[in-house]
């Protein structure tokens, strides 16, 4: 894991001449700003995190040799219902079942708004007998030799989710001639937006970090963990320096390496039991 990216950018910082009038100015406006995009931030959903650390800035689409990323947004999928209190996990019992042997519940159906969740959940909602967090990853990714679980397929996610990041004003749409075939790419538009999400992930491991996981804010460990299992984790280390890219790759080691059963069982919530499963299931 701490191969990868070998040359990764040094941040560099210029000095501007401003006046007192304009740097004040400038302050007010950057403040203003900087509360809009937080507000936009608060927004993104785990699976359009994802996606955005995946994207190729100017190109506006993912790398072709990404074969991780589907399965890795519909693991997002599954703990964003369980963070909104949607789903969780059936109890262990008298006999413990291991995480991935444990079934997904429906805990409620109220729509959350979004599209994507909401399929989701409408086929939790109607599935019978119920399913464990692994099979739903693959019926969710079309992964499955069933064919009659094909239809829970989630088709066309990544665009989706690229429409849905154009329409928060996090990246524009564009039309590539790739020889053959045209092609709709989403370049980004708020650079702005993605440094701060960069940032936020870069601080979880480094100055914000902390040796207890359960204090960890969910969402942000859920990120970090599915942000590795989808390869996309390296594009939000690429700016550090060699020391902290160390000391961040090292601290992620420690997330994976957790035994996701033992974490469980310290504090047990049907909701974070499908975070634990998410991860057990992405460690295998």
């Amino acid at each position: 894991m701490s191969e990868g990216i070998v040359q990764r950018r040094k941040a560099k910082v210029e000095e501007k001449n401003v006046s007192s009038d304009e740097k004040t100015a400038d302050d007010v406006q950057a403040s203003e700003s900087d509360s809009h995009d937080d507000d936009k931030m608060a927004r993104l959903t785990l699976m359009e995190e994802i996606l955005l650390l995946g994207l190729k800035d100017r190109e506006g689409y993912t790398s072709f040799w990404n074969d991780c990323i589907s399965s890795g947004l519909r693991g997002c999928v599954m703990i964003e219902l369980a963070l909104r209190n949607r789903i969780e996990l059936e109890k262990s019992g008298m006999r413990k079942k291991n995480l991935v042997s444990r079934k997904v519940i429906l805990k409620s159906d109220k729509p959350t708004g979004d599209v994507i969740l909401d399929e989701s959940l409408k086929h939790i909602k109607e599935t019978q007998p119920t399913e464990t967090v692994v099979s739903w990853i693959e019926y969710l990714s079309g992964e499955t030799w069933n064919p009659l679980k094909l239809r829970y397929q989630l088709r066309n996610v990544r665009e989706r989710l690229a429409k849905n990041l154009v329409e928060k004003g996090v990246l524009s749409t564009e039309k590539q001639n790739f020889l053959l075939f045209d092609m709709t790419t989403h370049p980004l538009q708020n650079s702005v937006m993605k440094a701060k999400l960069i940032k936020r992930v870069q601080e979880a491991v480094l100055q914000r970090w902390t040796n207890d996981v359960h204090r960890m804010d969910k969402k942000m460990l859920s990120l970090i963990v599915l942000a590795h299992a989808s390869d996309v984790l390296e594009n939000a280390f690429a700016p550090l320096s060699d020391q902290d890219y160390e000391l961040a790759m090292r601290r992620v080691r420690t997330l994976l390496e957790l035994d996701h059963e033992v974490e469980c069982e310290k504090k047990p919530n049907p909701s974070h039991d499908v975070m634990w499963a998410v991860f057990e299931a992405f460690s295998k």
